[in-house]
């Protein structure tokens, strides 16, 4: 075999490894007699751990991807195999993940997300988030205690690295990201609409997107409620507000804002469905209508299986555009009614709605409704929420303005 360093960084299927640099002789290997493992080098080890994980695909490309940086980094940038990899390495390691450079040897033209039989793939497609660097740490921790447990390699020297953000408070993590959810409403908006059936199901998919994007509900809270909670008000201005009651978890009420674009869709729903545009209080429809038979409310699984179908379907239509978007298919496969209600929070707090408004408008507090002065915070939260948390249903998808790009 061949001494020739390897020149280029290459995806892992035709990556050609020196026999000086393929980990047969590195200095952090066990005793091959006690070894669990057929691999004779550290390429093959890499790919016996990630045979574990071949029956889910979306686990095996993330795993991959980590196993493969790191993997490179040793050979290509290191000069080092990756079973002679120290902890010092891995500190290095680290500080590469913040912004992997040389750019144009670790980071795809444009930033793009190509196939990996293209000249133009690159194992990053731009630095890492603190998020993403955290998680590809932890799968990289994973892959060396497995191959500790295999034998293969003596130590981890992943286990010495401390990790700083561990003890972090939780973040939510299940929620569609701005471009992503650009590509929902720009799936909704080219639905086909020949048909009376056609329109029917482009009105509730527009709706139902609507509904749980800009009130932030719960799948219960949705199946239950009518239209009738709708209702209107004067504010301390005299000009008029429309809110939302919601009968939430634990039987706990909450109004939520009711922006007028929220209430044009609520309009434009209930003409598709031959109602008057707006709802009086005793009106008893369901907020979501069943295609067939009577107008009555949902149940909560028939009200999730409508929203999963919104995604799964938007998922089929990206993979449709090439697979540049599987990535971006996958995670809206995964997606839920409640990772809706996820986005919903996150997107207010993003765009700067006070995070005491979002509390109120998610119904995570209770509030007393009595004092004066709630009834002068609930005037701002109503302006604020308005303001700031839009559906913006003429916006083109990312795609279409030439900012879609997937996140590594």
């Amino acid at each position: 075999m061949s001494n020739t360093p390897i020149a280029s960084v290459q995806p892992a299927e035709t990556l050609f490894i020196p026999e000086r640099l393929d980990g047969r002789d590195g200095t952090n290997r066990g005793d091959p007699g006690n070894s669990q493992l057929s691999a004779r080098n550290d390429l093959d080890a890499v790919r016996a751990w990630l045979s574990n994980y071949a029956d889910t695909q979306t686990t095996f490309d993330s795993y991959r991807k980590e196993a493969e940086r790191l993997l490179l980094w040793a050979v290509v940038q290191l000069g080092k195999p990756l079973s002679s990899l120290t902890h010092e390495d891995l500190l290095l390691f680290r500080v590469f993940l913040v912004n992997p450079q040389p750019e144009n040897r670790w980071i795809s033209a444009n930033g793009g997300k190509y196939p990996r039989v293209d000249a133009r793939w690159r194992p990053f497609n731009g630095p890492l988030s603190p998020a993403s660097q955290r998680q590809a740490l932890i799968i990289l921790n994973g892959m060396f205690t497995w191959l500790v447990d295999a034998g293969y390699v003596r130590g981890n020297p992943m286990a010495l690295l401390r990790q700083r953000g561990k003890h972090a408070a939780p973040r939510v993590t299940r929620y569609l990201s701005i471009s992503l959810w650009d590509e929902v409403k720009g799936f909704v908006g080219q639905l086909p609409q020949a048909t009376g059936l056609q329109k029917a199901y482009a009105a509730r998919c527009r709706w139902l997107t609507t509904l749980f994007y800009l009130q932030g509900m719960r799948v219960s809270e949705v199946a239950a409620g009518k239209m009738g909670d709708f209702s209107r008000r004067l504010g301390a201005d005299g000009r008029e507000q429309w809110w939302l009651d919601i009968l939430g978890k634990g039987e706990k009420e909450r109004i939520v804002p009711a922006s007028p674009e929220l209430i044009a869709e609520l309009a434009r729903y209930r003409k598709a469905n031959g109602l008057p545009s707006l709802p009086g209080r005793a009106d008893d429809t369901p907020l979501l209508i069943p295609f067939r038979g009577k107008r009555r409310c949902m149940s909560r699984s028939a009200v999730h299986d409508a929203i999963k179908s919104v995604f799964g379907n938007a998922a089929a239509w990206l993979r449709a555009r090439g697979p540049e978007f599987t990535d971006r298919a996958d995670e809206l496969d995964r997606a839920s009614a409640h990772w809706l209600r996820h986005t919903s929070g996150s997107h207010q707090a993003d765009s700067g709605v006070d995070l005491r408004t979002v509390r109120d408008n998610l119904g995570h507090v209770s509030l007393n409704t009595t004092s004066l002065y709630l009834h002068e915070e609930e005037d701002k939260r109503h302006r604020e929420t308005v303001k700031r948390h839009r559906m913006n249903w003429e916006t083109p998808p990312a795609a279409e303005r030439g900012s879609a790009k997937n996140d590594s």
